[in-house]
C-alpha cells in the first residue's frame, strides 16, 4: 500500500468513479497490490521472518509503501 500521506492517484480515480456510480458513502480509497507467496518453510516464526526480510529487501519500497504480512 502507499504509505500514509503519499499521493495515490489510482485511489483518487477509483474514489471519483465510485461517486459517479452513486456510491456516495465511500470516504476514502487506498489502492495497493497483493503478493502471494508459497513457502517451503513450515515453522511459522521462521516463515514470517523470511517474508519480512523479503519485503524489506525486495518486495516493498519502504520509503513510499507500507506492507502487511498475513498467514492463512
Amino acid at each position: 500500500m502507499p504509505a500514509t500521506g503519499v499521493l495515490d492517484p489510482q485511489a483518487e480515480a477509483v474514489l471519483r468513479a465510485l461517486g459517479s456510480l452513486g456510491f456516495d458513502g465511500v470516504l476514502g480509497v487506498r489502492q495497493g497490490k497483493v503478493i502471494e507467496l508459497d513457502l517451503a518453510e513450515s515453522d511459522p516464526r521462521r516463515a514470517r521472518d523470511a517474508v519480512e526480510s523479503m519485503c524489506i529487501r525486495l518486495l516493498a519500497n519502504t520509503v513510499i509503501e507500507s506492507y502487511m504480512i498475513e498467514f492463512p
